[in-house]
């Protein structure tokens, strides 16, 4: 297996909902499924926030007020294709240089007119330079992106 292929995570579900509604529910209440001892924040995160637009952000606000903005939405085309930026390093703190960060691309698929099919892709790891496996390692697994979606999952009852 080359590097470049073991430098993207991809998941898929499927959920009981028309299209639109499954792109609504993913922009809309992303902070309501995205665990939030997931933060860089020394704080308990009180919101997550997701900017719905291009230029907008993905961040976490601390109970002080403070803010993680880590990730930038690099797409936003409803009800089909949500891009983010991963602006997390293999340290596990927020990159600056955009150069060495990834991306996270969201699809909703229609299969029926009530079932959508969500593929994410999370690609380019290794643009994040060494240790870049880390991050790999750390989305890939249980507590990761198989995490979050199982966690949007039941906002549609769960039995796909």
């Amino acid at each position: 297996m080359t590097q470049a292929a073991t430098a993207v995570v991809r998941r898929q579900i499927v959920v009981n909902a028309p299209v639109e509604r499954a792109f609504t529910v993913f922009a809309e209440r992303f902070g309501d499924f995205k665990p939030p001892e997931h933060t860089l924040l020394d704080v308990p995160v009180t919101a997550t926030v997701f900017e719905p637009r291009v230029g907008g952000h993905i961040y976490d606000v601390g109970a002080d007020g403070s803010e993680c903005r880590w990730a930038r939405i690099l797409a936003y085309e409803p009800p089909t294709r949500i891009v983010f930026s991963w602006d997390i390093g293999p340290t596990w703190q927020i990159e600056t240089n955009l150069a060495l960060t990834s991306e996270v691309e969201v699809r909703f698929v229609a299969e029926t007119p009530s079932r959508t099919r969500v593929e994410l892709e999370h690609r380019n790891i290794d643009r994040h330079g060494s240790g870049w496996e880390s991050i790999r390692d750390g989305v890939d697994t249980d507590t990761g992106w198989p995490l979050y979606l199982s966690r949007y999952e039941s906002f549609f009852g769960g039995d796909s």
